[in-house]
């Protein structure tokens, strides 16, 4: 999908300093995307239309419909007009999977927790990412942030997307993913990773939006051990990043920012005391 597709043009009076003037504005594009397997539909987000094969092979990983590439034969993008219909052709012995699973499920939904009908599934056990020896400098820290800040054109137009980097240690930002949802961006970018041959353990997921447990969720998925944020994460959200072992850090402003989990994996400075 071209970046022109992700945006539209629109007509605006603005007023600014008591003057008020006619114009024009860039903003991003949002229609619902629906995934298919095996010409059945497993769920449909709204969301920005661009990165599409990325976004269905994140969303197929973070989600457990697969575990590598391996798994999925083809992805074709469909216009429905009113909306994009992403169909995707897996391995026979995942869709034999998949079709089973969906047996079981009250009806999929577009929440970033898609098919989920009890409490136990919302809160699945995410994988253990403890064992990842990464450690990073505060320097780091920043710099990851101000690379993300740096590398979102669709932003930079419209102020109006979240936007997930890559970063990696000695190298910088592999990829950057942006959408008008969260969740859509850190698939979009989980796919991009996986797709480039890469693991999650090799890098640092960075992200504009707060963190909720799903963000959580999608990153352990991936298999990063580390995890930054420039808003605030939510109390289950940090309860999660510590039991999958998850260097969770928020607040990132400037070179000021709050780790949460495992801050072994961050050199800083002489911690002080103000209890």
């Amino acid at each position: 999908m071209s970046a022109s597709k992700a945006t539209a043009t629109v007509p605006e009076i603005s007023r600014r300093a008591g003057v008020v003037r006619q114009g024009s504005r860039v903003v991003p594009e949002e229609m619902p995307i629906a995934f298919s397997y095996g010409g059945s539909t497993q769920a449909v987000m709204m969301g920005t239309p661009a990165d599409l094969e990325d976004f269905a092979v994140g969303f197929s990983l973070t989600e457990g419909i697969i575990a590598s590439m391996a798994e999925i034969e083809e992805i074709t993008v469909v216009d429905e007009g009113r909306g994009l219909d992403v169909q995707v052709r897996l391995a026979e012995d995942k869709e034999d999977a998949l079709r089973a699973r969906r047996r079981h499920m009250a009806g999929p939904v577009g929440c970033g927790l898609c098919g989920i009908e009890s409490i136990e599934q919302a809160v699945r056990v995410v994988p253990d990412v403890s064992a990842i020896s990464m450690v990073l400098s505060s320097s780091d820290v920043t710099e990851a942030v101000a690379a993300l800040n740096g590398a979102q054109p669709l932003h930079a137009q419209t102020h109006a997307v979240h936007g997930a980097g890559f970063w990696l240690l000695g190298s910088g930002l592999l990829a950057v993913r942006e959408d008008v949802g969260r969740h859509n961006a850190l698939d979009k970018l989980a796919g991009a990773v996986i797709r480039q041959g890469r693991t999650g353990a090799e890098g640092v997921v960075v992200v504009t939006s707060r963190i909720s447990v799903e963000m959580v969720q999608k990153t352990a998925i991936l298999g990063a051990g580390v995890l930054i944020a420039i808003s605030a994460p939510t109390a289950l959200a940090i309860r999660t990043a510590e039991e999958a072992g998850m260097t969770l850090i928020a607040l990132t402003r400037g070179e000021d920012f709050e780790i949460f989990t495992r801050s072994d994996r961050i050199i800083t400075e002489t911690v002080a005391d103000v209890a």
